[in-house]
């Protein structure tokens, strides 16, 4: 189903910046709204942002602090964008938590985040209906100088970057599909499995994947449970991000070709999103045309309007 698309950031715009998911760095914290306000926006941060789990280290406060923080941002009549500071884990334990009818009623925003907060963004494309942005982490390590390029393009003026294509692409399976983009990390995707608004793709869409610090044998797990459970049934294309940690790129090849590859759909490698230099900002929602012998994916509509 096509989804609504939050209108774009112009000068003067407010965002507020939250932690769904682990903690936060201060300093890397303050370099990321650096930039936003460079960009000329007004930055509203989470009180929680920079809390710490009393007894869980790799939580960035309560669960009801966290999901606190995103509702009080969301629901904010100032604010015309989400984003996450970071990654990490937990943004699965804050979903029911959150009042799903008040974030409704709050209109489309845009969310941005990557990592842990897919499991974010299929929670906002099934529920609210509204097209995301996969981006880099404004308090990442890899929040680099092409990285922010991308990512302010596509909050501003998303009619620029409709074709994507990472430095290292390279076609895996040939051909040419059309679809809603969908997707994002394999392990937050793969753990929704069995959930009840955790839905496969919808047919004919590009499914887009990548992981970090996962051991071969993972993914292949991973992927395996995601056939098992027919989750590919629909899908019409794939497009590779980054596998970082995940050990040499010829065993990341090696796995997936041998369990994607004789779907016969066309499919990518490295198309530059995920925790990668140089990370793409990559709209989820939306039509795109994966061009598997070109090694691009061009966005038909901007993510936002």
């Amino acid at each position: 189903m096509r989804r609504a698309r939050p209108p774009r950031l112009r000068r003067g715009s407010t965002v507020a910046v939250v932690a769904p998911s682990g903690p936060v760095d201060a300093a890397l914290l303050a370099e990321g709204i650096a930039v936003l306000e460079s960009w000329d926006l007004t930055v509203k941060v989470g009180e929680h942002v920079l809390d710490r789990h009393p007894k869980l280290p790799y939580l960035a406060g309560s669960d009801s602090c966290r999901a606190a923080d995103f509702e009080r941002a969301w629901c904010d009549p100032e604010v015309e964008a989400v984003i996450c500071a970071r990654g990490g884990y937990g943004g699965q334990r804050v979903l029911d938590l959150l009042d799903w009818s008040e974030l409704a009623k709050a209109g489309p925003k845009i969310f941005a985040g990557s990592s842990d907060a897919t499991c974010l963004h299929d929670a906002i494309g099934t529920r609210l209906g509204l097209a995301t942005l996969f981006t880099p982490m404004i308090a990442g390590t890899l929040f680099d100088t092409d990285a922010r390029r991308h990512l302010q393009d596509t909050l501003f003026y998303p009619e620029s970057v409709k074709r994507l294509i990472g430095p290292s692409t390279a076609t895996a399976g040939h051909g040419v599909a059309r679809g809603i983009t969908v997707g994002g990390n394999l392990s937050l995707i793969t753990a929704g499995l069995g959930v009840a608004d955790h839905h496969p793709p919808p047919d004919g869409a590009i499914l887009l994947l990548e992981d970090v610090n996962e051991a071969p044998y993972r993914i292949d797990r991973m992927l395996t449970q995601l056939l098992r459970a027919g989750w590919f049934t629909g899908v019409s294309g794939i497009a590779l991000g980054s596998w970082v940690g995940c050990g040499s790129l010829e065993e990341i090849y090696t796995v997936t070709e041998d369990l994607l590859g004789g779907l016969g759909l066309p499919m990518v490698w490295e198309l530059g999103f995920g925790h990668c230099p140089g990370q793409l900002t990559i709209p989820l929602g939306v039509e795109a045309i994966l061009d598997a012998d070109d090694g691009t994916l061009t966005i038909c509509e901007s993510a936002l309007s």
